[in-house]
């Protein structure tokens, strides 16, 4: 299979000079998580949710200097994005999105956008039908917070290991995810509204024959259970990776939890899954 087998088209695109709002709600209107940046006819850019998303951390200087709404897309935007045919392949296309940590591809014919391949394309491909390995064949560790955690401690890490996180109870049971969509589309400061603060109240961990004791974090400006995506979707770890894809695709999301007797064994996400196709 090639590109334009499995490309979406027509593509929904933006110019350098509209603001980050506009983007972003045309990512919302259309359930899609990135937009090429055109400007004279000509690719120029690629803005994405995940580009929105991690700017959304506190301490980031140019959140201080202007909304994000008012902040036009060519400020966030990926300059000079890596492009492919229509006759490009499909394990290519595996394989560059695997090697370049990219989600999605603009196909360009004859200089002008014919389409577009995302992971989301590429998971409903016959090559992923052909997959016959187990969740646990394939899944990764899941990268955990409580659900306390705050908004910036939770970007640091999502940046820090390029991926999303599971977020746990003080008991240690699921409570819930966050993902670069939950980042990118959660309420934005601006100049009329500001991000809700809170008083958190935290467990600390027990000692063997110790005493539990509280401890208090003030005004938390959001914490991790205010963005986190919840009930989560769970697959079993002896599971068919193609099962598995067929609940991701179900529940239109692009990661789910792997359990085995009530306890969180990893987490598959579709990047396990192009893994396994480019290899």
């Amino acid at each position: 299979m090639q590109a334009q087998d499995i490309m979406s088209s027509p593509v929904y695109i933006v110019s350098p000079g509209e603001h980050v709002a506009y983007a972003r709600n045309l990512m919302l209107k259309h359930r899609i998580s990135r937009v090429p940046v055109v400007e004279a006819e000509s690719l120029v850019g690629v803005l994405t949710k995940k580009d929105i998303g991690y700017r959304l951390r506190q301490s980031e200087p140019i959140w201080r200097r202007r909304p994000i709404d008012n902040i036009p897309v060519s400020i966030l935007m990926t300059r000079d994005p890596l492009t492919i045919s229509p006759d490009t392949s499909t394990r290519q296309i595996a394989a560059l999105m695997i090697q370049w940590d990219i989600s999605g591809l603009p196909v360009m014919e004859e200089g002008h956008i014919a389409g577009i391949v995302t992971k989301s394309d590429f998971m409903r491909s016959a090559t992923v039908n052909t997959l016959t390995q187990t969740v646990a064949d394939v899944m990764e560790d899941a990268i955990t917070v409580s659900r306390y955690h705050s908004l910036d401690h939770v970007i640091d890490i999502m940046r820090e290991r390029n991926d999303k996180v599971v977020v746990l109870n003080n008991d240690g049971t699921l409570a819930g995810i966050i993902t670069e969509s939950n980042l990118a589309f959660y309420l934005y400061e601006t100049e009329k509204r500001e991000l809700p603060k809170k008083d958190v109240k935290m467990l600390r961990r027990g000692e063997p024959g110790g005493r539990k004791q509280l401890r208090y974090v003030m005004e938390a400006v959001a914490v991790a259970e205010d963005l986190m995506s919840r009930p989560v979707i769970t697959v079993q770890s002896d599971e068919k990776l193609t099962s598995a894809v067929q609940v991701m695709q179900t529940h239109h999301i692009n990661s789910v939890v792997a359990m085995e007797n009530n306890e969180i064994k990893g987490i598959l996400k579709r990047d396990d899954i192009i893994r396994e196709v480019a290899e």
